[in-house]
């Protein structure tokens, strides 16, 4: 008995189930994105958001270019080029960069934008 080979019509009706699920996927993800973003511009004042990135970090060029997209208020320094910075750093035993701190006292590894919503709301402001 032979096998039964795909028609090109079920060929073509996965393609484009998979191209819509994509899509589909891509579309949720930007649309997530920009509601985080548009989130922390209203509840993010200048200060509450520094970036210590090193000059090599592709994740910290990433996030620095996500901030600047969406207009977040936000500080940067460089390790490697900031005696202070580095120093904060290595006080945070950060096991690599980009190292986000919020309102001075909450340090989280890595940058994401949720993570960063949930400890600015965590802030107690008068």
């Amino acid at each position: 008995m032979a096998a039964s080979r795909p028609s090109a019509r079920s060929l073509l009706g996965l393609v484009l189930l998979i191209a819509a699920i994509s899509g589909g996927t891509q579309w949720w993800h930007a649309t997530a994105q920009q509601r985080a973003a548009e989130r922390l511009v209203a509840v993010a004042r200048p200060g509450d958001i520094r970036l210590i990135s090193s000059t090599t970090c592709a994740y910290c060029t990433q996030a620095r270019l996500w901030l600047q997209k969406h207009r977040v208020p936000f500080e940067e320094c460089f390790i490697e080029q900031d005696s202070a910075c580095q120093a904060t750093f290595q006080a945070h035993l950060a096991p690599g960069t980009p190292l986000v701190l919020v309102a001075g006292s909450r340090a989280l590894l890595g940058f994401d934008p949720q993570q960063v919503l949930q400890a600015l709301a965590g802030l107690n402001r008068s």
